[in-house]
């Protein structure tokens, strides 16, 4: 992948009228006299602030900003006034949208120093804000020609805190945490906005591979000789249509401790593949449009795994990625195939669009064999989820409430929205063949609870949970710290996940 500035981050102290840069950022909520940092800015401004801002409608409401030329009155060339909404109701995940509209407002006025006056009590809201202003600075626009040099890259982004604050060890630790998990978030907002003709599954693990020497985690690939070995008749047959071949990516972070080594590990699996056509079910032009996103969860899954290499749980944390392109050929698998599992399960192939499923099955199986404590998948996996739940939501089925509690309440810190759905053992019957012990696709009716069931069928009696982000993995347009595109979504839950089980 091509090279993407990324801006440095520091802790900073000292009033905000007194800081240089292009732009300053102050957070706004809807009370009828700011006070704090807008105030005394607004005060340095002759009140030519908050007038100017009524003035253009801006009343500190959620999705508001509002941007002024100071005309050197202050050290900061401009103020970016970001709304937050009522005082009662602001919350992390408000901080997070609020720091990433100022940090593209920013951009967009060419600013290559931002200073972000952080709100309230730095040890409550420095992590959301510095994760928002972090996520709301990544871009991606490698491949776009015209005016490049017009395009200034954010050089430096400063975190205003009180006088002494910026020298808290609590603090700084804070924010290296938020950079380790943003910076994992946008290495998967990068590999799933890439085009599929540059991202193969080589492409992919030799990503992987770059990930691995830089965080010191340990790699290892399979490709097409190996996945036969390892009997996945399910993964292979999905891959067998491209000239691109499947691979099967571990990544594994293990701690240094002999004794932490050899704990029991958490294992994440992510379906990749890479380009999803449908196979020989070929998807309509319109729905195949997109599907170079369909890799969404492995790169949540690489991105967790170069996260725990930073957090160090006491644990191991073992990644798997399914990295395939479904395509159609003289080669491809084929609707009325049956397909040997790694778990000796039969399939028969009904629809060569649902691929995902087969995959993770012959992953699933494989990392079970290693007696995780936990095992997580991630994917692209279903329309229906999307259709359940919308774009910004993702799905959660699991076999284990504690564990799907720990994910919803890591997904909530981390300001991921996931729901909920029932594995209902009735729906399991349209997955019954004539032919084989059952079918890739039942129903069209609930399909997200099938598509789950059908996974289930691949763990066993381990704790498991399967995260559908059809919907969050990609956002529909800009919003808060999103761009249109890649969201990277998963990762920081996953962080969530792996950082409060560390310090159980």
């Amino acid at each position: 992948m091509a090279d993407t500035s990324v801006p440095r981050f520091a802790l900073a102290s000292g009033a905000p009228g007194g800081t240089r840069a292009d732009v300053l950022v102050l957070f706004a909520d809807d009370s009828v006299r700011p006070n704090g940092a807008v105030a005394a800015i607004d005060r340095a401004l002759s009140g030519q602030l908050l007038r100017a801002a009524r003035e253009e409608g801006f009343r500190g409401k959620p999705e508001q900003t509002f941007v002024l030329h100071s005309h050197g009155r202050l050290p900061a060339v401009r103020v970016v006034l970001v709304g937050t909404g009522a005082p009662e109701k602001m919350d992390a995940e408000s901080l997070r949208q609020a720091a990433g509209r100022g940090i593209k407002a920013a951009q967009r006025v060419r600013a290559r120093s931002v200073a972000v006056a952080v709100p309230g009590n730095p040890i409550e809201t420095l992590a959301p804000v510095a994760e928002g202003a972090a996520l709301g600075a990544y871009r991606f626009d490698q491949y776009l020609t015209e005016r490049r040099e017009e395009r200034v890259p954010l050089a430096s982004v400063r975190l205003l805190v009180p006088d002494g604050a910026s020298r808290s060890r609590s603090l700084g630790e804070t924010l290296r945490r938020v950079l380790h998990v943003t910076e994992a978030a946008n290495l998967a907002r990068d590999l799933v906005n890439e085009p599929a003709g540059q991202l193969t599954p080589e492409r992919l693990a030799e990503e992987a591979s770059r990930a691995a020497k830089t965080h010191g985690l340990e790699l290892r690939v399979s490709g097409p000789r190996e996945l036969k070995k390892l009997r996945m008749g399910m993964f292979s047959a999905v891959g067998q249509g491209s000239q691109n071949t499947p691979r099967l990516i571990e990544v594994i972070y293990r701690p240094k401790k002999a004794a932490a080594a050899k704990a029991r590990p958490v294992a994440l699996v992510g379906k990749a593949i890479t380009f999803d056509s449908g196979g020989l079910s070929l998807k309509t032009a319109e729905n195949m449009a997109d599907m170079k996103t369909d890799m969404a969860g492995s790169a949540a899954v690489l991105g967790a795994v170069q996260v725990a290499a930073e957090l160090e749980p006491p644990f191991p944390v073992h990644g798997y990625l399914g990295a395939a392109e479904n395509m159609p050929s003289g080669a491809a698998y084929r609707p009325g195939d049956v397909l040997v599992s790694r778990a000796g399960k039969t399939v028969e192939v009904t629809n060569t669009d649902a691929e995902g499923r087969l995959v993770l099955g012959d992953v699933l199986t494989y990392a079970v064999e290693e007696k995780p404590v936990a095992v997580i998948d991630l994917a692209t996996l279903t329309g229906a989820c999307v259709v359940a739940l919308g774009n910004w939501v993702g799905g959660l089925f699991s076999n284990s409430d504690p564990l799907a509690n720990e994910l919803l309440e890591a997904s909530a810190r981390a300001g991921e929205a996931f729901w909920r759905l029932p594995l209902v053992e009735l729906q399991r019957e349209t997955l019954r063949s004539e032919i084989a012990d059952m079918k890739n696709l039942g129903e069209r009716w609930g399909g997200a609870i099938t598509a789950a069931m059908f996974l289930r069928e691949f763990v066993g009696d381990t704790p498991w949970a399967h995260l559908d982000i059809a919907g969050p993995s990609q956002a529909p347009r800009e919003r808060g710290y999103f761009a249109k595109g890649a969201t990277g979504v998963g990762v920081r839950t996953l962080a969530e996940f792996l950082f409060h089980r560390a310090r159980r």
